[in-house]
C-alpha cells in the first residue's frame, strides 16, 4: 500500500473544521473579481482544481454558473455535497487526483485557489503535471485563475511567525518551520483537531514559488498573457501590485 501524503492525511476527516478556518471567509469577494474576470458570462463551463468543501463552487453556482469542482479528498467532497444540497445547488463534485485528470478541451475557465492542489504535491515534477493538466482541460483561450504560496515572502519575512499573527482562532497550528534556500520549500510541524476531536501532528512541506518560475511553468505549459498580482483575502484585484509582503500570488493566465 503507498504511504499517504501530509495533505491526503490533513484532509481525511477535516471537512467540518476546515470551513471555520480563518483563510476561509473571504469567498464571497474572491467570486467577485473570478466573476469580472470571466465577463459575467454564465454561458461557459467552470473547473474547480481542489475545490474542497465547495466553497468557490457553490458560491459561483449560487450566482448562475455552470462549474465542476474535483478534489483528492473524498470526505471534503461529501461535505461540498451536503452544502450543495442545502442550497437546492446541482454542482458535480467529482474525485480525481489533479494529476491525472482525464478532461480535454471540456472547460472555458479554471479555478484553483488557496493551495488547492498545487504547489502542496512532494517533487516540482507532480506540480508541473497539474497545469499541464489544467491546460489540457480547458478550452483554447480558456481562462485559468489561481493562487500559490509567494516565493518573495519567506526571502524577507518569517512565514512561522506570519502564521502565529494571522491564524488567530483557527483550529490549525504551525511549528519549527524551516525554509529551505536550494528548494523553496517550507518544512514545518502542522497540528490540528479532525472532526472527531483527535489531536493530528503531521510533518509538512509546501513549494514557494517566484514569479519567474511560475511564468516559465505556465509558458511551457502552453498559456499566455500571464499576470501575477498579490493575493488579498477576499479582496482580489488587479490593483494590488505583488510585493514581498505578499503571503500569495494571484495568477492569470490564458491557454494559448
Amino acid at each position: 500500500m503507498t504511504k499517504k501524503q501530509w495533505y491526503e492525511k490533513l484532509f481525511e476527516n477535516y471537512s467540518d473544521s476546515y470551513d471555520y478556518e480563518s483563510f476561509t471567509k473571504g469567498t464571497k469577494g474572491e467570486c467577485n473579481f473570478i466573476e469580472k474576470e470571466l465577463s459575467f458570462n454564465k454561458a461557459i463551463k467552470i473547473l474547480d482544481v481542489g475545490c474542497g468543501t465547495g466553497r468557490h463552487s457553490i458560491e459561483l453556482a449560487k450566482r448562475g454558473y455552470n462549474i465542476t469542482g474535483i478534489d483528492l479528498s473524498e470526505s471534503m467532497l461529501e461535505k461540498a455535497r451536503e452544502k450543495a444540497a442545502k442550497s437546492g445547488l446541482d454542482i458535480e463534485f467529482l474525485q480525481y487526483d489533479a494529476r491525472e485528470l482525464p478532461f480535454e478541451g471540456c472547460f472555458d475557465a479554471a479555478l484553483m485557489l488557496c493551495e488547492g492542489a498545487f504547489p502542496l504535491m512532494e517533487t516540482d515534477e507532480m506540480n508541473f503535471k497539474i497545469l499541464e493538466n489544467v491546460a489540457k482541460a480547458l478550452k483554447k483561450e480558456g481562462k485559468f485563475i489561481f493562487t500559490t504560496l509567494n516565493g518573495l515572502f519567506p526571502l524577507f519575512h518569517s512565514v512561522e511567525k506570519f502564521h502565529t499573527e494571522t491564524s488567530g482562532d483557527d483550529n490549525a497550528r504551525y511549528r519549527d518551520n524551516t525554509f529551505d534556500l536550494m528548494t523553496f520549500r517550507d518544512y514545518n510541524i502542522t497540528e490540528i483537531t479532525d472532526d472527531s476531536g483527535e489531536k493530528i501532528t503531521l510533518e509538512c512541506n509546501e513549494r514557494y514559488y517566484v514569479p519567474s518560475e511560475i511564468t516559465w511553468l505556465l509558458k511551457t505549459a502552453g498559456f499566455e498573457n500571464i499576470e501575477i498580482f498579490g493575493a488579498k483575502l477576499g479582496a482580489f484585484s488587479r490593483d494590488d501590485k505583488l510585493a514581498t509582503t505578499d503571503f500569495e500570488m494571484l495568477v492569470l493566465a490564458d491557454k494559448q
